[in-house]
């Protein structure tokens, strides 16, 4: 009988993180306004309100897309697409990578979305309602389909690697990073651009989310609107934008002198098999999530420091994404020793969008020994019992961190991160 031959996972770094929403247009204004506690929350100018019962989100601002794309290749793309190279550009220069014919082969791309060119959709059945056939435009397809912000991001690098797209609603780009993480891991790329991009700060996009009851109604006082575990909370804010992180395999990146942000060490995944949008119950999905990515990075559940939690302010999501977390982290959770945070009481919630985001959050905490906070956390609901360091950032040091996403259809993921000190 022949010898099997196990060949060791090979070890994936961060190198580059390129991030854009409500509260900022790069990662350091972004991490600057999460420090402040900022809210992104405003009215909603994209689009005419009147009739709209929610007439608020988190808005990208001041964003001029002519500074990553010519003005004739920004008018074939849709929002999210945008935003997509925004992001990734910040990375790739964070990154210090540059694609080579030498390299070119060994370089991937995986960005996805979870909704994808809403907005285009919404402009095209205009034309073709009020011109006909002849008035849609030949770009109207590859505007809006998911996997063209990949596209995009791999032939303006020149990146021939993997060209992968991911469209797992909430849970998107995490999924999308953790497919890359192991897209490396097993030697199929050197270096890989990953996350996800979300624009669907639309009419239909909004007025679909209002009419499932999923959002916050707090018009008056938009700023106020998302409050993770908060008892009086009321549904999620839509937000847009992109997180795109650079990994790599340790050594190629040490070959090139690259400056090391962190390690991805663990990557769980699971389905709740339960419900189109709601979450199984005690959450017993995101558990299995966590404890996945616990296994595969051999790790205890004492060694999480910090996560950066799903919790979008939903009444039941953000109740059950905590009885999971107590499930996993056992004592620890219950004690206040483990801190627990949703940055999208200040970012609103980037549908497929957010787990790049989040990702690209949690490295920086890690880097800098700070966990931001949940802001508008004034009166936590008693079902929720955990640290969830409301309103102020708390130093602290940070070695492993977890970031979650669970989305509709009960698709769930869970990233792990290790703090680079230099080993």
């Amino acid at each position: 009988m022949a010898e099997v031959r196990t060949i060791p996972a090979r070890r994936v770094v961060v190198t580059g993180i390129g991030l854009i929403c409500g509260i900022g247009n790069t990662a350091p204004v972004i991490w600057e306004n999460l420090m402040k506690g900022k809210s992104g929350m405003a009215e909603i100018t994209h689009f005419g309100l009147e009739g709209h019962p929610v007439r608020f989100a988190a808005e990208v601002k001041d964003f001029d897309v002519y500074r990553f794309v010519e003005k004739k290749e920004a008018r074939k793309m849709g929002r999210f697409i945008h935003f997509a190279m925004a992001a990734s550009a910040e990375a790739m220069q964070h990154a210090g990578l540059v694609v080579t014919e030498e390299n070119a082969e060994r370089v991937g791309v995986h960005i996805g979305s979870g909704i994808g060119g809403f907005d285009v959709m919404e402009r095209e059945h205009t034309n073709l309602m009020n011109g006909g056939p002849r008035k849609i435009s030949p770009f109207f397809i590859p505007a809006t389909i998911v996997n063209l912000a990949a596209g995009h991001v791999s032939i303006k690098y020149k990146a021939k690697g993997p060209n992968e797209a991911t469209a797992t609603a909430c849970t998107t780009s995490a999924h999308a990073i953790g497919d890359a993480y192991r897209t490396i891991q097993r030697g199929d790329a050197d270096a890989m651009i990953a996350g996800g991009a979300e624009g669907a700060i639309t009419p239909l996009s909004v007025g679909g989310f209002a009419s499932m009851k999923a959002l916050s109604t707090r018009n008056d006082e938009p700023t106020r609107a998302s409050r993770p575990w908060d008892k009086d909370r009321d549904g999620f804010v839509i937000g847009e934008g992109a997180g795109i992180l650079i990994l790599e395999e340790v050594e190629f990146a040490k070959a090139r002198g690259a400056n090391i942000l962190g390690e991805v060490v663990g990557y769980g995944m699971s389905s709740d098999a339960f419900h189109m949008t709601g979450m199984a119950p005690e959450g017993e999905g995101c558990r299995r999530a966590m404890a996945n990515a616990l296994k595969s990075a051999d790790l205890s559940p004492d060694s999480i420091d910090y996560v950066n939690a799903h919790a979008t302010s939903t009444p039941l999501g953000d109740a059950m994404e905590s009885k999971a977390m107590e499930n996993v982290f056992g004592e620890r959770a219950l004690n206040h020793t483990l801190l627990v945070s949703s940055t999208k009481s200040m970012t609103g919630h980037l549908l497929g969008g957010a787990g790049g985001l989040e990702a690209g959050i949690t490295l920086m905490a890690m880097q800098k020994g700070i966990v931001p906070p949940t802001i508008n956390l004034d009166n936590v609901d008693p079902e929720c019992r955990l640290n969830y360091v409301p309103h102020i950032p708390v130093e602290h040091e940070v070695r492993y961190a977890l970031s979650n996403s669970f989305g509709f259809g009960g698709t769930n993921g869970s990233l792990i991160f290790k703090r680079w000190d230099g080993e």
